[in-house]
C-alpha cells in the first residue's frame, strides 16, 4: 500500500484526486491540505465526499514523507518549492502548469515570465499517458511528472494520429469548455449572472496550452480559439484541419485504430448516424475516457478532428492518476476503469 498526499486539496482538482485514491485499491491518503480550512473535514470543501472517512485538511507544514505527493497549487507556485516538495516524495506530480514545457525560453514565450526552476524542466516526464507512457514507466530514481493542461489533451489525442502521420499542412481548433475550467475560486466571469446562457470567447489566439501540443506534436502551423459555455464539466474540441494531401475516410480509420487500438482510456466514436455518433463532452462527466472521432469535406477534403473529454478527469485528476499507476508499477486503469454517467 502506497501512501499519497494532496497539497492544495480543496480545489476542485484535489477534490477530484481526493474521491479517485479514496477508492484506489493500493493508495492510502495520508494527508490532504488547505490553509484556509485547517482543522476541518474534507466535505467541507467537497459535499460529494461526506462520509468518506475521518481526513482532516491540515496545513503544508504539517506533512510527512510519503511515497507520492500531488501538488494542486496556482500556477507559479509549485515550481518556486519544488525544491521541497522533492524532500518529502520520491514521486511528485505537478498539477498546475510548471512543469509542462521542458524548455525554459517556451515557458517564457506562453506564460510571460522566467521560469522559478528551470533546470528541473528538461527531467520532468509529460504526464499524458498516451503520449509519455514509457517515459513514465521506465523513469528510474526521484521523479517529477507534470500534470496537463485540459484543452491541451483535448487537442493532442483529437490530432495525434493526424500529426505522426504528417498529414497537418495547417489547423484550426475550435474548443468548448465548461465552467469548472476556471477553478473553484469565483470571478466576474464565473458570477452566475453573468456565466448562466453565456456563450463567451474568452481566448481569440494565442492561448498557452498550444505550447503543449507544439511541444508534444510537433512543430505546426496551429490556432486555437476557446469558447466558455453553459457546461459545468468537458471539453469539446474541433479540429479544422488543410491536410497535406488528401485522404478517405477508409485511411483515417486506420491511422486511428492503430493510434488507439490499445489505449484503454480513448473510445472512437464516428459513427454515420445515432444522437451519440460524434465525441460529446456530458456523456464522459466523472470517467476518465476521452472519446474521439473524424470526418471528412468531401468538397474541400478538410478534416475534422473531433474529441471530448471531462476536463477535471482526462484533462487533469484522472490523467495525474493513470500515470502514478505507471511510475508505481501499477496496472495503468487501477481505480479509474468506470464509465461516465447517462442522462446526467
Amino acid at each position: 500500500m502506497k501512501s499519497a498526499s494532496i497539497i492544495g486539496a480543496a480545489g476542485y482538482t484535489g477534490g477530484e484526486l481526493l474521491r479517485l485514491l479514496l477508492d484506489h485499491p493500493h493508495v492510502r491518503v495520508a494527508s490532504v491540505t488547505s490553509r484556509s480550512l485547517a482543522g476541518q473535514p474534507i466535505h467541507r470543501s467537497h459535499p460529494n465526499l461526506r462520509g468518506r472517512g475521518e481526513l482532516l485538511f491540515t496545513t503544508p507544514d504539517q506533512l510527512e514523507p510519503c511515497d507520492v505527493l500531488f501538488l494542486c497549487m496556482p500556477h507559479g507556485e509549485a515550481a518556486k518549492q519544488i525544491d521541497q516538495w522533492s524532500r518529502l516524495a520520491p514521486l511528485v506530480i505537478d498539477l498546475s502548469a510548471d512543469f509542462r514545457l521542458r524548455d525554459a525560453s517556451s515557458y517564457r514565450t506562453w506564460y510571460e515570465s522566467e521560469h522559478p526552476a528551470p533546470s528541473r524542466l528538461a527531467s520532468a516526464i509529460y504526464g499524458l499517458p498516451e503520449l509519455s507512457r514509457t517515459r513514465i514507466r521506465e523513469s528510474a530514481g526521484a521523479r517529477l511528472i507534470s500534470g496537463v493542461g485540459c484543452n491541451a489533451t483535448a487537442m493532442n489525442l483529437a490530432l495525434m494520429p493526424l500529426a505522426r502521420a504528417g498529414l497537418i499542412e495547417r489547423v484550426i481548433c475550435d474548443i468548448k469548455v465548461g465552467s469548472s475550467e476556471g477553478g473553484a475560486e469565483a470571478t466576474q466571469g464565473s458570477h452566475h449572472p453573468e456565466r448562466s446562457g453565456a456563450v463567451r470567447v474568452y481566448s481569440t489566439a494565442g492561448h498557452r496550452h498550444t505550447g503543449e501540443v507544439l511541444q508534444e506534436l510537433g512543430p505546426m502551423q496551429l490556432d486555437v480559439s476557446i469558447t466558455s459555455i453553459e457546461m459545468v464539466r468537458g471539453v469539446s474540441c474541433t479540429a479544422h484541419v488543410i491536410p497535406t494531401r488528401r485522404v478517405e475516410s477508409k485511411e483515417l480509420w486506420k491511422l486511428y485504430r492503430a493510434a488507439y487500438a490499445n489505449e484503454p482510456f480513448v473510445r472512437l466514436v464516428a459513427e454515420k448516424t445515432g444522437l451519440h455518433r460524434l465525441p460529446d463532452p456530458k456523456i464522459l462527466a466523472g470517467s476518465n475516457y476521452a472519446d474521439v472521432g473524424f470526418d471528412i469535406d468531401p468538397r474541400s477534403g478538410r478534416i475534422i478532428a473531433m474529441s471530448a473529454i471531462d476536463n477535471l478527469m482526462k484533462g487533469a485528476a484522472g490523467s495525474a492518476v493513470q500515470a502514478m499507476n505507471l511510475a508505481l508499477d501499477l496496472p495503468e486503469t487501477l481505480g479509474l476503469t468506470f464509465p461516465g454517467l447517462h442522462p446526467i
